[in-house]
């Protein structure tokens, strides 16, 4: 089965839109709200907000990746970019070196654009996986547009925390072809907790509603390999907290065939000390067949 990437389509039928996209966003860095916080601070002049990240976007890493999900790494591998700050501050955060303590080296939009064109040309990676891109979600696209217009032509997944401004998926409309979000917790006090956001539940619900209106349930093609689509994440965390069984209910009324992957790799790291009474230890084997057996209960049939 072939399958044009969403931004081929969108180029070949609206020339320079890409870069109409990448024009739109970088006027908004001039009172960033690129993310829900949108801290109004000016990063044309490269002051910073909560994420981290000024004018440029910072790259920690970038390479085949063969630990994603399997229908996003084939044989090839899933070409991670992952890139520096957030606009999420979680305690638990695993990539805290990179998210909040400025591992990563910043990059101009050429420099981006060669990247993500190495991914395909010399690693031949079956996708360009943008990890945590919303606070550079403009700087992306102008880079993306770069891209492009030297034959970028593998799908793009965007992944991330699931805290998203419909008005940033906007831009990424017909842009993005497979969209990869957390789905964190389901209790505003829970966000409070432990992200200083108790809006996190209503947002991220909100933005994975517009994620699967813009690309649907996930397709793979003859190989089993992602080309379009929603693929949800969901970390289970110790005594519920994470409130699986409201995760699972919202997304099997989204679509029955969403695809999720039930995490279990939780640990307490950065803020979480080993010694909290709730988050400081892994979860059971019998907490995740919980979860497992929830998610099915609410209906969803694509458990990766």
């Amino acid at each position: 089965m072939s399958h044009e990437v969403g931004y081929r389509q969108l180029e070949r039928r609206a020339p320079g839109e890409l870069r109409r996209r990448a024009e739109a966003a970088l006027a908004r860095l001039a009172s960033c709200d690129l993310c829900p916080r949108a801290c109004g601070v000016n990063r044309l002049r490269d002051e910073r907000g909560v994420c981290g990240s000024g004018r440029r976007a910072a790259v920690a890493s970038l390479g085949p990746h063969f630990g994603e999900e399997a229908p996003l790494v084939g044989r090839r591998g899933s070409g991670t970019l992952f890139l520096s700050g957030c606009s999420l501050r979680c305690r638990f955060c695993q990539n805290a070196s990179l998210s909040q303590l400025g591992e990563g080296r910043e990059q101009g939009a050429g420099e981006l654009a060669r990247a993500m064109l190495s991914l395909q040309e010399e690693w031949r990676c079956h996708n360009l996986n943008l990890v945590t891109p919303t606070h550079v979600s403009a700087q992306l696209l102008e880079a993306l547009a770069l891209a492009a217009a030297d034959g970028l032509r593998i799908p793009i997944v965007y992944n991330c925390g699931g805290y998203e401004a419909l008005e940033t998926l906007a831009l990424f409309r017909g842009v993005v072809d497979l969209y990869m979000p957390d789905l964190k917790v389901s209790d505003p006090e829970v966000g409070r907790e432990l992200a200083g956001i108790p809006d996190y539940p209503e947002v991220a619900r909100a933005a994975i509603r517009e994620m699967h209106r813009q690309v649907g349930d996930l397709v793979l093609d003859d190989e089993g390999v992602a080309v379009r689509g929603l693929l949800v994440r969901h970390l289970v965390l110790p005594e519920g907290r994470a409130g699986s069984a409201e995760a699972f209910a919202f997304l099997a009324a989204l679509s029955r065939a969403t695809a999720l992957n039930v995490m279990d790799q939780y640990r307490p790291c950065h803020l979480v000390a080993p010694g909290d009474p709730v988050l400081g230890r892994r979860i059971t084997r019998r907490e995740l067949e919980q979860a497992l057996a929830l998610a099915r209960a609410a209906g969803l049939t694509r458990l990766l």
